[in-house]
């Protein structure tokens, strides 16, 4: 099969051990983004197989139409929000997808982000280059609390960690994550208004819903302290629009770390939270380790093999297995 692998942002799905897996097969691969939806479906228009990286790219139907030659579209991960499944099945283009991975990654990378945060890490490393001297204090995370905004999977290991640090964990979420917490010993916060208030270091870590888009508010970022940390490795659109960027420029909070973002990829720089000297940014990267991208995309290029070779698996919609033949 013709497959094409777009976003392929690190250079390195040729290099991992999983790749192997499409010997057989001819393989394109795209690192940087198409300039616009024209260009994107010209490069995919010769594709009958289409990896995409996680949620990098969008499909929604007028794309799907744009492509005579696609039969299978084999995800890394088990999301499909970003795949119009609908047009696909209308157009007899299989969707496979993989399973959740493992918590780790994001979890280390919450810690990687609230370190460097908090010790002033990347500004100072650039003044030492620089040849300059120390400017900043750092915020003892010892004593100081650790507000959890969603315990899940990722969000227990996050507080284990913090609670490792000798941190108070705050946590606030639904049912099921107050009766982690109290299980663990962990405080449950009254409200947003109690967990805004009192976190010292707050993380959001629960899913992307329609019930949590924009829960977030500029009241509830107004609520923290001045010296607090907002750390968001989930998703951009937990918090309003515009609202952190706001609140950063209030002093409230005084500091925030961010993996996610509103629309992405970042290029070029363009995105008003980099202009804002104590916030840490990084480029969606939580996930992105080998061990996730070894399982990945060893569960996409074996799903694409096995449709290849008659034997469609974790399909999404079967309906259009019937509408190919």
């Amino acid at each position: 099969m013709r497959v094409a692998i777009p976003d392929d942002y690190q250079d390195i799905v040729h290099t991992l051990q999983c790749f192997q897996t499409l010997r057989e097969h001819e393989v394109i691969r795209y690192r940087e983004p198409a300039g616009d939806p024209a260009e994107f479906a010209r490069r995919l228009h010769a594709a009958e197989a289409i990896v995409p990286i996680r949620e990098r790219s969008r499909f929604p139907r007028a794309l799907i139409e744009q492509l005579p030659n696609l039969k299978l579209i084999s995800q890394t991960g088990r999301s499909t929000r970003h795949i119009d499944v609908t047009a696909c099945t209308d157009h007899g283009i299989v969707v496979s997808a993989g399973t959740h991975a493992s918590p780790i990654a994001p979890a280390e990378m919450t810690w990687a982000l609230i370190m460097a945060a908090r010790r002033h890490i990347p500004l100072e490393v650039e003044r030492m280059k620089r040849g300059e001297w120390p400017c900043t204090l750092s915020h003892r995370l010892s004593g100081s609390t650790l507000g959890i905004f969603g315990l899940g999977m990722i969000g227990t290991l996050v507080a284990r960690i913090g609670a490792a640090f000798g941190m108070r964990i705050l946590v606030l979420g639904q049912d099921a994550s107050a009766r982690r917490a109290r299980v663990a010993g962990y405080e449950v916060a009254g409200g947003k208004a109690e967990l805004f208030e009192r976190a010292d270091v707050l993380c959001l870590l629960m899913r992307m819903t329609d019930d949590t888009r924009g829960l977030v508010t500029r009241e509830d970022l107004g609520r923290m302290k001045p010296t607090a940390l907002l750390v968001n490795t989930a998703r951009a659109d937990l918090i309003q629009p515009g609202a952190l960027v706001d609140a950063l420029r209030a002093g409230r909070p005084g500091y925030a770390a961010v993996d996610v973002y509103e629309n992405e990829p970042i290029i070029a720089a363009s995105h008003p939270l980099l202009k804002i000297p104590n916030v840490v940014c990084t480029h969606h990267i939580a996930w992105a380790e080998y061990d996730t991208f070894e399982l990945y995309f060893g569960e996409a290029f074996d799903n694409l093999v096995a449709y290849a070779g008659g034997a469609p698996r974790s399909v999404v919609n079967a309906e259009a297995l019937a509408k190919r033949g």
